[in-house]
């Protein structure tokens, strides 16, 4: 009888296990074209990273060199603002994400996300600042990643307003440092949750554990570029690069595990195995991967009327092939992947959506564009 009772408990055990492994992967379906209309809001922007509509229309708009500008109505670009902080303009990093206050009407303050230089080497910190005409007045820090480590990769970073006020910050594991996501007294490779003003929520869920920085929401993640809060249920939603392969949708919960660089379903860019492989107890599974990668960056639920059957969809920018990803969610899964703009063959850094429910999206390059999708007139 012991012998039967241990026999089923294995069985049961690995079958846990294959269930845990068994992620759905992306299809890697075609991009479709002549679906949009596109017209060139702005153009000129050097390696945008992020943007945010004002209420009159004009957009602020990050240029990871370390310039935030203003779009205007007419497509011009303003000069940079003034008052910025001093920004670690080194490999992937620099100016990052920009977001308004819930309140913005009222108290005209912006936040944004940057590579910050200091002890050590660089860090991803949040900064906010009023907006006035020309500049960012009354700049203050009000978030920094720890510890500041050397390297010019993995910064994340956005920044989501939580309908309580609270903000998610999206991290990265600053690529040769890896070994620190899994350790819960620093903030790399970590999803944070902090008061508007960089206090600590009292119930994010390492406040009372020793050892563990209070800020953190969850933990084992390698690269997040693209974060969204869903319409209905109030919850994030997020997408991290993975190495070879390995990108990843995930809608993280307080104070799980999300693996790196344990388990993953990508390799090393030189092929070697990574962690011990892609499921371990404890450890949250992807809703959703992509092999080969799309290179994820900036992501939106749509919620306008422009494109009324696409409404809850959740839109993430792709910059490896490049383009448009649609994702139709169901009870918390992926249903359908559909792909768009491929034929633009630009990298898309960030995907919003407009006042009048139409689509923009800002590309990272040189020379790069703001871009407004309309339905295409048939």
């Amino acid at each position: 009888m012991l012998r039967d009772s241990l026999l089923v408990a294995g069985l049961l055990a690995l079958a846990h296990h294959a269930v845990a492994a068994d992620a759905p992967r992306s299809p890697t379906p075609a991009s479709q074209r002549d679906v949009f209309d596109v017209t060139t809001v702005a153009k000129g922007i050097e390696r945008g990273w992020g943007f945010a509509f004002l209420p009159d229309n004009r957009v602020l708009v990050t240029e990871r060199p370390g310039r935030m500008r203003i779009v205007g109505t007419d497509g011009s670009l303003s000069a940079p603002l003034q008052g910025l902080p001093r920004i670690a303009v080194v490999g992937q990093g620099g100016l990052l994400d920009v977001t308004l206050s819930p309140d913005f009407a009222n108290d005209r303050l912006v936040y944004f996300s940057f590579a910050e230089p200091g002890d050590g080497g660089a860090g991803t910190a949040v900064a906010r600042g009023r907006l006035a005409a020309s500049a960012l007045e009354d700049v203050q820090v009000i978030w920094r990643q720890q510890p500041k480590v050397d390297g010019g990769n993995h910064f994340g970073s956005r920044i989501v307003f939580r309908g309580d006020g609270t903000l998610f910050i999206t991290m990265g594991d600053r690529y040769t440092h890896r070994e620190k996501v899994q350790n819960l007294g620093t903030t790399i490779g970590k999803v944070v949750r902090i008061n508007a003003d960089g206090s600590v929520p009292r119930d994010n869920p390492f406040v009372e554990r020793s050892g563990a920085l209070p800020e953190i929401w969850s933990y084992g993640h390698r690269n997040v570029q693209a974060a969204a809060l869903h319409p209905q249920t109030r919850e994030l939603w997020t997408i991290e690069h993975g190495a070879r392969g390995g990108d990843e949708l995930n809608n993280p919960q307080a104070g799980r595990n999300y693996g790196w660089p344990i388990i993953t379903y990508g390799v090393d860019y030189s092929g070697e195995k990574i962690g011990e492989g892609t499921a371990k107890a404890g450890m949250e599974q992807p809703v959703y991967y992509w092999d080969p990668v799309i290179a994820p960056a900036g992501a939106v639920f749509y919620t306008g009327q422009a494109f009324s059957e696409w409404q809850g969809d959740l839109f993430v920018g792709s910059m490896s092939p490049g383009g448009l990803v649609r994702l139709e969610l169901e009870n918390g899964r992926v249903r359908r992947e559909t792909r768009y703009l491929g034929e633009l063959d630009e990298r898309i850094r960030d995907v919003q959506q407009g006042s009048d429910g139409l689509l923009y999206v800002l590309t990272d390059e040189s020379r790069g564009r703001l871009l407004k999708l309309a339905p295409r007139k048939r």
